[in-house]
């Protein structure tokens, strides 16, 4: 069975889209049970298809069941249903954000010694060392 677009579900009288959507739920059906089984399937990407499909005959159910149901204008592309953009207002300039106020260093516990404070002091000024992706040449015999 071919898949039906959703203009062409509307079009459908009640009692032929019932028939539609069991025929396509058989397929569907079949299709997952042989993958299940382990079995190849043909097109797998079918099943995504039925799925969809099949959430399209419901979604004109729906619509119809809350009186919601969309109408098809003739000769018009659904492109030339939706109204035009409003032209959007000019952007008010935001404040400009105020910086954060630097973060103070913790202090150091007073301790006996005072070498002890300056020792983190000393790590953090040493360099770090660069990693580098040098090959390892073969040591001479």
């Amino acid at each position: 069975m071919a898949i039906i677009r959703i203009h062409e579900i509307r079009k459908l009288a009640k009692e032929e889209r019932a028939k539609r959507l069991s025929e396509l739920k058989a397929e569907l059906s079949k299709l997952m049970a042989t993958k299940a089984m382990g079995g190849s399937i043909e097109n797998p990407g079918r099943i995504r298809l039925l799925k969809k499909t099949i959430a399209r005959f419901h979604t004109v159910a729906r619509e119809e069941e809350l009186g919601i149901a969309k109408v098809e204008t003739e000769g018009k592309s659904p492109k030339a249903e939706k109204p035009a953009k409003a032209e959007k207002p000019a952007k008010a300039e935001k404040p400009a954000k105020a910086e954060k106020p630097a973060k103070a260093e913790p202090e150091a516990p007073e301790s006996e010694e005072a070498g002890a404070a300056e020792e983190p002091a000393a790590k953090e000024s040493k360099p770090k060392a660069k990693k580098t992706m040098a090959k390892k040449e073969a040591p001479k015999e």
